[in-house]
């Protein structure tokens, strides 16, 4: 009977690891041509040797890569940190009452997933500009924290909706007020939805280009895909430093990855067993 389920789970298990070496594919080439002699053949996919660490040097020493990679951490940070504690603050009230204004609240938020980003571009702009927000650490913290609340309280509005209340309740009869049951009973509970939220929102904002090529493009906080695209020349390209430059770059995320990914994990797959 096992050696029946392995037979009937072979082709699914092909069919994964097919999946697999497709999402390596962007990934082998990358380091490949970022480890690749400029003088080698420009074939993406040929793997040429030896390898060398001139492009890497290249990268590195002709670029503020150091300082965006700073920058791009502080923004993704903070936008983590404060959209974990402001959509679930938001959250809260939004999946435990009952009166009418709190789902006319949750549909209104929820809009903001159906009206694309770029129709705010222009008054955002000027708003950002008006209040001296422009070309400032803060005020991009702003931009990403407004983009990422709509979906980060649907989230955390859901998960909420299908907590028990019962938690809550022997809170409360052991004498917690409102605040204290919140922040000692249930935002622990959120454990899972937090860790989707985190990952989610620090890979959108540790990717995010146009953004930040609007609001601090032109000033000293410039970010790592706006660093990356100025290696990019109007005559030429050398893709061997761009490759370099972006496995730089997406080293911290892949690290960071490595490290959690159990956590990753369970944070997407275990629910209320978190």
């Amino acid at each position: 009977m096992i050696r029946t389920r392995r037979t009937q789970g072979l082709p699914l298990e092909l069919a994964l690891w097919g999946v697999a070496l497709l999402f390596l594919v962007p990934l082998v080439t990358m380091v490949s041509i970022a480890f690749r002699d400029q003088r080698a053949p420009t074939d993406p996919l040929a793997i040429t040797f030896p390898p060398t660490l001139d492009n890497l040097v290249q990268a590195w020493s002709t670029s503020p890569l150091g300082a965006s990679m700073l920058n791009s951490a502080v923004i993704t940070v903070s936008t983590v940190v404060l959209s974990i504690a402001v959509g679930a603050v938001a959250a809260y009230p939004l999946a435990r009452s009952t009166r009418a204004w709190s789902k006319t609240a949750y549909y209104f938020f929820l809009a903001g997933l159906l009206v694309p980003g770029q129709l705010g571009l222009l008054p955002l702009y000027q708003t950002m500009r008006d209040v001296g927000l422009l070309g400032t650490i803060p005020g991009l913290v702003l931009v990403h924290l407004g983009g990422s609340l709509a979906f980060t309280i649907f989230l955390f509005t859901t998960f909420l909706r299908d907590l028990p209340v019962e938690y809550e309740e022997a809170a409360l009869l052991d004498g917690c007020g409102p605040v204290r049951t919140f922040i000692l009973v249930v935002f622990p509970l959120l454990r899972p939805v937090i860790g989707s939220v985190a990952i989610l929102t620090a890979v959108a904002t540790w990717n995010a280009y146009l953004v930040p090529l609007l609001y601090v493009g032109a000033s000293g906080y410039a970010t790592v895909p706006v660093t990356i695209a100025t290696f990019v020349g109007q005559f030429s390209t050398n893709y061997p430093v761009i490759f370099s430059g972006i496995l730089i770059t997406v080293l911290p995320l892949l690290i960071g990855y490595f490290l959690l990914q159990k956590t990753v994990i369970q944070g997407f797959a275990s629910g209320l067993k978190g």
